[in-house]
Parts: structure tokens; C-alpha cells; sequence
């Protein structure tokens, strides 16, 4: 069974029913209060009990209204819908933590690189850099037409536009100011040196950036890069660019299939296949024994919302299912939503096509990933067995209810976990970045961002 480190994220977003339609309305859920800062205060210094390594927020900018043509179904049933700021809730959770980390959902599509590299860079500042981003490039029509366009952007499209967004990050973060311009001289009354801040005089196809970064350099000057997409394109973009890849696979063999995938396009960009962690989505349904776990998941089942499970279908595939009928199987369909996700859910059931029952019950909980039922000892036997087959190294943690699942998996599974010796009893190193790699705070020196920052001498 294996024994390299497993990483740990806590998967969650600034809404109410994230990854398990409908069972919000379990009594014990509280994913209600992701208005309430208490939520999240309380929820970090539980992650940061149980040594996970950071809480990866999730974020949508738009509404899912694939579904019937709509969106009174996701509002109905609170499927990711009303949605919150993830970027706000950051300062409060880093306040009552020192070591989790934060990996944080912004788009390359609807937010200008100018402003959103200071937005970085100050909560880097402010978490004494334990920040991390999680580089999307939006796949709701819906926020799309909400921000101004007649229509989504071709997804290969948006990638390209992905490129040069990083380009100018990186420009700004990386060779704008360098290392040690800021002086805070009092005797001389020289707050930052002017010779040492550069502008980046950048011009391209999508964006023009002529002038400095407008904060001073942050611990980690670049976020610990997260990338989630998983198409030809997206696993492109991550090979050249992550140091977290996170996928969302129903089963085993076809989180191996994408892992072998993502590894070959890493090589191919010259950087080691093992440099990039690989992240899967899991929700862990766990108790004292085996009896006691199932009879919590026939009890969670009973509140899966069969319409939501098809408004996040919709969203996250571009594909309404309200003309279907339960028995009706699902192809692969190319469009400009998650192509990944819909590949996913075709082999939800690996030896047959999947049918919308199949689909239904596999998002119900499980949402985009895979669900794990059993006492604390199985659920570690399940997670070695998927870093072991799948290759994965790790996974993003997401709940069935809140904060009850992930304060189950830390008081149950974490101790069985490092027992094992995968998962650690300490965090060791400075910075979030630091405290996953072990390699000092800052990207690695041939990572492409750095390569930007050889034009400062």
C-alpha cells in the first residue's frame, strides 16, 4: 500500500450545497451559514487540527440555468446558488490559522490581471503567504453574457487567453519589483528604491500592460498554482503551468486514465511528471464502524435532490437532461462547457454506458468526484488504494454535510492516516507553498513564471 505523503485539501465554496445536491436540508447540515464568518473561522481551525494542507474554495460567476432552460431549479434547490466572494472569506480564516494554506477560484475571463495580481499579492501579504490560486477560465454561459459578451468564449479560446493572463501575472509578480527594493529606511527616508521597480511593458493579443506591479513583492510572489481542467487543452495549460492539478473522477480506472494523461503532457513540457500533484475529489462518509457509516449514507440518500443533481449536470456540461428519460443512456458530446466532466460521467459505471439514473445517483454524492463509505480504517484503506492504482497524490476533501463530514474525516480518519505514516502530525515549512514542497517559498527556478523574472538583472 502506499506510503509517499497523501495531500489533504478541504474542497468548499461560498454557498450552500457544493457537491451533494439537496442535502442541505439534512437537520444537521450548516452549510447555511457560509454567511456567517463563524462558519468559516471554525471550519480552519478544524482543517488546521487535522494537518490538512489547505481549503480549496470553489467559485462560479455565474448561475446554472442549463437545466429546463432555467435557473429556477439550482435556486430552488441550492445548487451552488446564491454564491458568495471566495476571496473575502480568506482574512478571516488565516486569522485564526498559521499554517493552512488557501487555494483560491479565480477566472483569466472576467476579472483584468492588472487588478487581480494586487488582489493576490495583498492576501498573500496578509496571510503571510500562504495563498494559493486555482486558475479557471469559466465555463457558464451564463457569466458570460453577465459580464458583457453576446455569448461564452470557444473553450480552447479561453485557454489561449489563459496564457497571456498568466504572462502578465507573472510579468507583475515576478519581475515588476525586485527582491530588494523595499528599503523602509527612516534615516534616509527611502520607503522603496525607484531604480528597482520596473515596468513590464506588456502588449498582446488580449491585454496591455505597460506599467509596475502596484504591490511590493509578497513571500511567495507567485500563489501555489492549482489548475483544474482536464481536456486536451487544460491538461496542456496545467503541465505547463500547476503545481496542484485537481480532477474529479468517478472511479478508480478512470482517475488512472486521466492521471496518465496529465503525467505524459508534464514530460512533455520538460518538467518531472511527479513535479505537478495530483489531486481527486473525495467524500468520505465515515463512523466508528462499517454498520454505522452505511446506515448514515441510506440516510444521506434520502435527501439527494434529483433536480439539482440535474441543474449542476446541466452547468458543468452544457447538456439538458429534462427531456431524457431516467433509462436513456449518455455519449460524449463536444461543446464549450467542462468536456472532461462530461467524459467523466459517461463512465460512471465503468463496464456499460451510463444512463441519467446512473448519472443522477452518481452526483448526488459524489457531485463531479467519487463518494467513500466505511469505518475510519476502510476510508484509509480506499485512499491508499487510489493513490496506489490511480497515481494520484492526494485529494480535495468535499462534504456530504457540513462541517460534520470534514469534523468526521479529521477526528476518525486523519489519526488512522498518520498512523500510517501519510498524513503529518506537523506542519514544517513557511509558507503554503513551502509547507507542500519543502523546497523554500517561491516558485522553482525553471517554472515558466521565473523565466520573466531573468529580465530583471
Amino acid at each position: 500500500m502506499a506510503k509517499k505523503r497523501i495531500y489533504l485539501n478541504a474542497f468548499d465554496m461560498n454557498t450552500p450545497g457544493h457537491q451533494a445536491p439537496g442535502l442541505w436540508t439534512h437537520p444537521d447540515d450548516e452549510s447555511y451559514r457560509y454567511k456567517d464568518s463563524e462558519y468559516w473561522t471554525d471550519l480552519a481551525k478544524t482543517l488546521e487540527k487535522g494537518r490538512f494542507d489547505a481549503i480549496f474554495i470553489a467559485d462560479v460567476l455565474g448561475t446554472y440555468d442549463v437545466y429546463q432552460g432555467s435557473r429556477d431549479a439550482a435556486l430552488r434547490n441550492g445548487v451552488q446558488s446564491p454564491v458568495n466572494d471566495p476571496f473575502l472569506i480568506v482574512p478571516f480564516m488565516a486569522a485564526v490559522t498559521r499554517h493552512l494554506g488557501f487555494g483560491v477560484t479565480a477566472s483569466v475571463t472576467h476579472e483584468h490581471p492588472y487588478t487581480f495580481a494586487r488582489k493576490i499579492s495583498t492576501l498573500d501579504h496578509l496571510t503571510k503567504g500562504r495563498l494559493g490560486w486555482n486558475i479557471v477560465t469559466s465555463y457558464l454561459k451564463s457569466a458570460a453574457v453577465n459580464m458583457g459578451l453576446d455569448d461564452q468564449i470557444n473553450h480552447d479560446e479561453r485557454y489561449d487567453i489563459a496564457e497571456e493572463y498568466l504572462e502578465v501575472c507573472y510579468k507583475l509578480w515576478e519581475n515588476s519589483w525586485e527582491e530588494a527594493s523595499v528599503k523602509i529606511d527612516k534615516e534616509k527616508a527611502i520607503y522603496t528604491d525607484p531604480t528597482m521597480v520596473h515596468n513590464i511593458n506588456h502588449e498582446g493579443k488580449y491585454f496591455k500592460v505597460p506599467g509596475a506591479h502596484l504591490s511590493e513583492p509578497s513571500p511567495q510572489r507567485t500563489p501555489v498554482l492549482f489548475q483544474a481542467g482536464a481536456s486536451t487543452k487544460g491538461r496542456e495549460f496545467a503541465a505547463k503551468n500547476a503545481e496542484l492539478a485537481f480532477i474529479g473522477a468517478p472511479n478508480i480506472a478512470t482517475a488512472k486514465e486521466t492521471v496518465k494523461k496529465i503525467r505524459a503532457d508534464i514530460e512533455k513540457t520538460g518538467r518531472s511528471a511527479e513535479e505537478v500533484k495530483i489531486l481527486s475529489m473525495l467524500i468520505p462518509i465515515v463512523a466508528p464502524t462499517e454498520e454505522e457509516a452505511r446506515q448514515k449514507y441510506d440516510e444521506y440518500k434520502k435527501y439527494i435532490s434529483t433536480e439539482g443533481a440535474l441543474a449542476l449536470f446541466g452547468g458543468w456540461t452544457g447538456i439538458d437532461l429534462s427531456a431524457y428519460e431516467p433509462y436513456q443512456e449518455i455519449s460524449y458530446i463536444e461543446n464549450d462547457s467542462i468536456r472532461s466532466a462530461l467524459e467523466n460521467f459517461t463512465k460512471v459505471i465503468p463496464d456499460r454506458p451510463a444512463t441519467v439514473e446512473d448519472i443522477i445517483n452518481a452526483i448526488g454524492i459524489g457531485g463531479m468526484g467519487a463518494s467513500a463509505v466505511g469505518s475510519p480504517e476502510q476510508i484509509a484503506d480506499i485512499m491508499e488504494q487510489w493513490v496506489d492504482e490511480a497515481g494520484i497524490d492526494g485529494f480535495n476533501v468535499a462534504y456530504a454535510i457540513t462541517p460534520g463530514t470534514f469534523e468526521d474525516f479529521v477526528e476518525l480518519v486523519v489519526p488512522v492516516l498518520q498512523e500510517r505514516g501519510l498524513v503529518r502530525k506537523e506542519y514544517e515549512g513557511t509558507s503554503f507553498r513551502d509547507n507542500l514542497f519543502g523546497k523554500g517559498d517561491q516558485l522553482a527556478d525553471h517554472h515558466p513564471a521565473k523565466q520573466h523574472a531573468l529580465l530583471v538583472k
